[in-house]
């Protein structure tokens, strides 16, 4: 990491002006609100900081001030589900598209992400590749 360059996991102001339309809204509870939330961008922080350095949920360090890595994971999980990054993703290339800095040419399709139609073509029955058949071993 360079000077003043800001670890990867800090999402930056550009990028969270992005990401936290896209949230979806917790209201609190007027009866037995509970404690407030993490804030979604520490959170984000938290996330991005087990992504990158590969540690387990459990041991996110609570002095980083992310939440804890289970409030972490179950956000992610959550905006997994509300469909954050799908939109994100199309937010983002759209952005790409209007600056003209989208080439199209070096696309790649990943089957991940495009399903197949009524599941493909049906394979056939695959050739044995021996010269005849084996001799029974129960005879």
């Amino acid at each position: 990491m360079r000077r003043g360059q800001s670890p990867p996991w800090i999402v930056s102001d550009d990028l969270w002006e992005r990401i936290e339309p896209l949230l979806p809204v917790v209201p609190r509870r007027p009866r037995n609100p509970g404690r407030k939330r993490v804030p979604d961008r520490q959170v984000l922080c938290g996330v991005l900081f087990v992504l990158h350095t590969g540690i387990q949920w459990e041991f996110l360090p609570q002095e980083l001030g992310f939440g804890s890595g289970m409030t972490c994971w179950r956000r992610l999980r959550d905006w997994n589900e509300a469909g954050v990054w799908s939109r994100l993703h199309e937010v983002l290339l759209a952005e790409l598209h209007v600056a003209g800095r989208l080439d199209r040419d070096r696309a790649v399709i990943d089957t991940s992400h495009v399903r197949a139609a009524r599941r493909g073509p049906k394979a056939g029955r695959a050739r044995s590749t021996a010269p005849g058949r084996a001799p029974s071993t129960t005879s």
